[in-house]
């Protein structure tokens, strides 16, 4: 009782009632007629254990708070820092013996199905002559673009070569090697469409494949996508290109180098305007932290550019020399 009379406040002219409140339970704190019969000239019960009980509560409460923010701190204190796990990414490729790449495969002249269904292309050359340097084998292996990030962090494949441009979200996600090509994101319309320049838009359609850096192109430049009355997307540039020659669409906004080769090499009735909506650079993808092996591949490609290599690749699929592989 010393206890409680004197951590609670309770007066000695109180203590019948408080003895009796611990003697009878708590299953009597709650009389309906708030008096204890057995004690005459005590204060109401009720009252009494009710004020004995709401300063246990808030005691209860008071105590759990300072307990809880000892623990937080405790914790906080003691929070572990991330483990860092070794890059292994060069010795486990040597390990399995096989170089996967991811590809779209319908973007030529990068990577693309010829008459025969073989995978060709400018990046499937140069990623077959790495994989020989590297003294593996070599796999290309078609992906949904949409999504080639989590084709790649899921392990399912080594990197993404095929055209990709290096964009500053890409590049803090992703690892890359240093630029290989330069390209334009570049509007391509019908000859007869009567579009000359990027303003002749203004109202017409767009096309664009969906999740690739033209898209983003377009949403960069305000005063083009917000003078475009639609914007229809794409699951490659080639559908994109016959929706466009059939006039589904008055113009698509895509790679200069993909859009030139396939104009060339189709003869189709299209053009490209002067005008680029960007600039950019393409280079090979990799897992973030996978730096070892992006740095291998890096030394094999520039090794390629000494020795005259790249430049014979390049030269075979667009009649020049245009990497940028140690420049």
């Amino acid at each position: 009782m010393k206890y409680i009379t004197s951590v609670w406040g309770i007066g000695s002219d109180d203590l019948p009632a408080v003895r009796h409140f611990f003697s009878v339970g708590l299953q009597d704190t709650f009389f309906e007629n708030g008096y204890n019969p057995t004690y005459s000239g005590c204060a109401p019960v009720r009252t009494i254990k009710s004020f004995i009980f709401k300063e246990f509560i808030m005691k209860k409460m008071v105590s759990a708070a300072l307990m809880a923010a000892v623990f937080v701190t405790a914790f906080a204190g003691c929070k572990k820092k991330p483990v860092e796990t070794a890059d292994n990414s060069f010795e486990e490729l040597k390990g399995r013996g096989v170089f996967v790449i991811g590809l779209d495969d319908s973007l030529p002249p990068m990577g693309f199905r010829n008459d025969d269904g073989a995978i060709v292309g400018f990046d499937i050359d140069l990623a077959k002559e790495v994989a020989n340097r590297l003294g593996v084998e070599f796999k290309a292996q078609p992906i949904d673009w949409d999504a080639k990030e989590l084709e790649l962090s899921t392990g399912k494949i080594d990197c993404i070569w095929n055209g990709l441009t290096m964009t500053a979200e890409r590049e803090a996600a992703l690892t890359f090697t240093k630029p290989y090509l330069n390209n334009d994101q570049v509007l391509v319309v019908r000859k007869d469409g009567g579009i000359n320049s990027l303003s002749d838009m203004e109202g017409k359609i767009v096309g664009v494949q969906s999740g690739s850096s033209a898209q983003k192109a377009i949403a960069s430049n305000s005063a083009f996508a917000d003078s475009v009355k639609e914007t229809i997307f794409f699951k490659d540039n080639l559908t994109a290109l016959n929706d466009l020659l059939v006039g589904g669409v008055d113009g698509v906004v895509m790679d200069s180098i993909v859009a030139a080769y396939d104009i060339a090499k189709s003869k189709k009735p299209l053009v490209i305007i002067e005008e680029s909506l960007s600039k950019e650079k393409y280079g090979v993808a990799f897992r973030k932290g996978d730096v070892k092996l992006a740095a291998e591949v890096q030394k094999l490609l520039e090794e390629m550019a000494a020795d005259g290599t790249a430049a014979a690749i390049s030269m075979r699929w667009f009649g020049n020399d245009i990497s940028v592989i140690g420049k």
